[in-house]
């Protein structure tokens, strides 16, 4: 074992962790967040550097790196902003399909889209009635003649009102159980029938874009199913194998974040005639929570390896979801608790970071699936 970064992983981690305090101005996350406006010129910034675009083969524009500089990336930019960090790394949510399951005209146009032409993806897999249970989706995708056609409803769809194309989940036939039968299609935002509506007042990540998205009688061609009709389902499980890992490093980035903010609060508040840091509940709460961040970040790393040497483990991304999830809860928890009076104001930012936390314990599966996906692991499916 060796748990030391190379040299590269090293200088992509500093790049980006300077890059998050330059350009991340307290001014434009406070904008950003009040306004719920979606950061567009920071995002082509962080591409033009190619922090978005790391996993994308070179041969298709991108950096070429594997998940776990991906993680390293996330985190110092989640620690400072998360609203800020997910526009920048979310703009190339859903081109792992592509990676993983596209022929090669298909990441020849949707790839170079994304590393070329400053183009955004997503995916749409959550429904109304369809969220961890997805196999339920009730988006029809049906041959007719040479082209296939898209209706359905898609929400809190991350990029849905910004995206140039997004990977749509549907079925497209009735199997034998309701998992089967699921395809996924490339659709393009400038589709006749595509309609996508942002979504508003939500809680964190309010520079991220999210939406609901309607498709109507959507036509597309052949060439933009994705892989086999009817293995969607497996497709998309193996896409959360790659993507959990990320996640889990926003949690990390975000508990980092939190807990720095907690030690510099606490050396300067002063109560009792001491700074509140001379507590010894205090020393102790912190040191738990450094202990519970180092312990994610470990668990993430661990997971992004396998991946990155493609033998996924699910149960160990589920792990690190789970578990930075929950870090980032605890650590934002403390941040305010630690602030008093003042962290429940917008004046200070330990309140953004505890709105910013708690997604990571919902999003790309909510922490009870991450809890089933291990206990099946440990036990066998009975």
């Amino acid at each position: 074992m060796d748990f030391k970064l190379n040299e590269d992983q090293e200088d992509i981690k500093k790049a980006a962790r300077e890059f998050a305090e330059r350009e991340f101005t307290r001014e434009l996350i406070e904008e950003c967040d009040r306004e719920e406006k979606y950061p567009m010129e920071l995002v082509k910034k962080a591409r033009k550097l190619g922090f978005s675009t790391i996993k994308i083969p070179e041969e298709y524009g991108g950096m070429g790196m594997s998940l776990v500089e991906e993680c390293l990336v996330t985190e110092e930019f989640y620690r400072v902003s998360a609203g800020l960090g997910n526009a920048c790394l979310s703009s190339s949510f859903g081109t792992e399909l592509i990676i993983l399951f596209g022929n090669e005209e298909q990441k020849e146009k949707y790839l170079r889209w994304v590393t070329e032409k400053n183009g955004i993806s997503a995916m749409a897999s959550t429904e109304p009635e369809a969220g961890s249970d997805v196999a339920s989706v009730k988006t029809k995708i049906v041959k007719d003649g040479d082209e296939w056609v898209v209706n359905g409803v898609k929400t809190f769809i991350t990029n849905g009102s910004v995206c140039d194309f997004v990977l749509v989940l549907g079925r497209t036939f009735e199997g034998k159980k309701k998992h089967e039968g699921l395809t996924f299609a490339i659709v393009e935002s400038k589709s006749k029938g595509f309609k996508a509506t942002k979504i508003k007042n939500k809680l964190g990540l309010r520079a991220s874009d999210t939406a609901e998205i309607v498709l109507k009688d959507v036509r597309i061609g052949e060439e933009n199913i994705l892989g086999e009709p009817g293995k969607g389902f497996y497709q998309l499980m193996e896409f959360f194998n790659h993507t959990r890992p990320r996640v889990a490093a926003q949690g990390v980035g975000i508990a980092q974040g939190a807990l720095e903010l907690a030690i510099n609060y606490v050396k300067q508040r002063k109560q009792f005639d001491q700074p509140i840091g001379a507590f010894q509940h205090t020393q102790f709460k912190l040191a738990e929570i450094a202990t519970r961040i180092q312990a994610a970040r470990l668990l993430t790393w661990q997971a992004a390896w396998y991946c990155s040497i493609g033998k996924p483990r699910p149960e160990l991304s589920s792990m690190a979801k789970w578990f930075a999830g929950e870090t980032a809860v605890i650590a934002a928890d403390w941040c305010v608790q630690f602030h008093g009076g003042y962290g429940y104001i917008g004046e200070y930012p330990a309140e953004r970071y505890y709105r910013d936390a708690k997604i990571i314990e919902i999003y790309e599966g909510v922490k009870e699936i991450q809890k089933q996906i291990i206990s099946r692991q440990i036990l066998g499916r009975l």
